[in-house]
């Protein structure tokens, strides 16, 4: 979860940008087209959230009440907030606190916090507030390599620490909140989100996607000279087909189709070729450019960087949201294949999902966490076969309360739950 990128022999003001602490997923946004203002606070257009979300790939849904469902989101929402969302650097900015990350401000954490808020734009009367707040910081701590994209990691103060470069899935849940927030309250007013998102993706394409092979490289930083086996590394947890198709349809790029694609590809060959039996992913993959494959340990965290570990314990949500909202066949059996061999390997019990697994299903990992139980979820919605499944992970979610020293698990617990329950938006 946790790593130092090697050291490399470089000049010393490209040297100073990529001395970043890399961990679970960080990642950033960048400089506006326009500033937000401190005051953003105009009148906005009605949320269109009422309306009922279209998922092609949903096939079961919880059994519980949609009131109960609904009733669950909000409290856990409620504690997630007190926990986690700080305004304590300066009165304009709001920051989603890390404490179990390598430094209490990540940019993964404010991508979440973005997704979060703009979902809760009909619960939380303050959702626009925090939301603009947690942008405005998200604007004043650009990278260094591209400051269309975020730095990677502050202090306590609020001052961007290590480097100042990029990672990936951090810019890529800062552009997709702000779609949603143009979805949830419209860009006529203060902030033109849509235009910001606009920006970032953009920015995403030129300095996070790899021109040859079209997946997602590590942050804005991998370079052919500065990081030579970094470069053609790629990290699955940054494999959002679900963001891939939204981008392309809020940029009118066609590329985006050909990036996701790439990733439905190597998902494909990683599943058949390494885990046959489980569909599970590495964290890191290596090689990408000549012999695509899990990458050894120590490859950019540690000795767990080709097992399912603290990074690849997202792919079942972000395999299973693309499942669920886009209904493609390539998804849906990918999804499966994960669904089938957790709930055969666990013998239908949540309880019993660990916290790490190589990729032929052997847990190396102990204990429970929500990173790893609650993504599986997402994963079972495109299975029919799945309700009983689907109806005891939801139950052992609502078990789990927000832990304030875990915001990594309380995070994704709550954006599953979102997912799962069908509240909010639908891009």
């Amino acid at each position: 979860m946790r790593g130092v990128r090697a050291a490399t022999a470089l000049p010393v003001a490209v040297a100073a940008v990529l001395t970043l602490v890399v961990t679970t997923g960080i990642a950033h946004s960048g400089q506006p087209a326009s500033p937000v203002a401190a005051d953003a606070g105009s009148p906005a257009p009605p949320s269109n959230s009422q309306a009922e979300p279209v998922r092609p790939g949903a096939v079961i849904a919880p059994s519980a009440a949609r009131a109960e469902q609904e009733a669950a989101v909000a409290e856990v929402y409620a504690a997630w907030k007190a926990a986690f969302v700080r305004d304590d650097c300066r009165d304009d900015w709001y920051q989603v606190y890390s404490p179990d990350a390598y430094e209490p401000y990540v940019a993964e954490g404010q991508g979440y916090g973005l997704v979060i808020t703009a979902q809760m734009a009909d619960v939380d009367p303050d959702a626009q507030e925090i939301f603009d707040g947690i942008l405005r910081y998200v604007l004043d701590h650009p990278s260094a390599l591209d400051p269309d994209l975020m730095a990677g990691a502050q202090d306590l103060s609020c001052n961007t620490t290590g480097g100042q470069d990029s990672a990936t899935d951090g810019d890529m849940d800062i552009a997709y909140g702000l779609l949603l927030a143009d979805a949830a309250w419209g860009s006529a007013g203060a902030v033109d989100y849509h235009a910001l998102a606009v920006t970032r993706i953009n920015a995403i394409k030129r300095s996070e996607v790899h021109p040859e092979t079209n997946l997602m490289e590590l942050g804005d930083w991998a370079h052919p000279e500065w990081t030579p086996q970094l470069y053609w590394g790629s990290r699955t947890s940054d494999w959002m087909l679900d963001h891939f198709r939204v981008f392309g349809a809020a940029t009118g790029d066609a590329d985006w189709d050909t990036i996701r694609l790439a990733h439905q590809d190597l998902i494909e060959t990683l599943q058949d070729d390494y885990a046959p039996d489980t569909g599970l992913l590495p964290d890191f993959v290596q090689d990408t450019g000549t012999n695509p494959r899990p990458a050894q340990g120590q490859f950019l965290e540690s000795e767990t960087d080709g097992y399912f570990s603290w990074n690849a314990c997202r792919t079942p949500w972000r395999i299973g949201v693309d499942a669920l909202n886009s209904g493609d066949p390539r998804s849906v059996a990918a999804a499966q294949r994960l669904d089938d061999w957790i709930q055969e390997s666990t013998g239908g019990d949540p309880d019993q999902i660990g916290t790490g697994y190589r990729l032929d299903g052997t847990r190396y990992g102990t204990g429970s966490d929500a990173a790893f139980f609650a993504p599986f979820a997402v994963a079972a919605l495109s299975d029919p076969d799945s309700q009983e499944w689907l109806d005891a992970l939801w139950a052992k979610i609502l078990a789990t309360d927000v832990d304030p020293q875990r915001y990594y698990a309380a995070s994704i617990q709550l954006q599953v739950m979102l997912i799962v329950s069908g509240t909010g938006l639908t891009l």
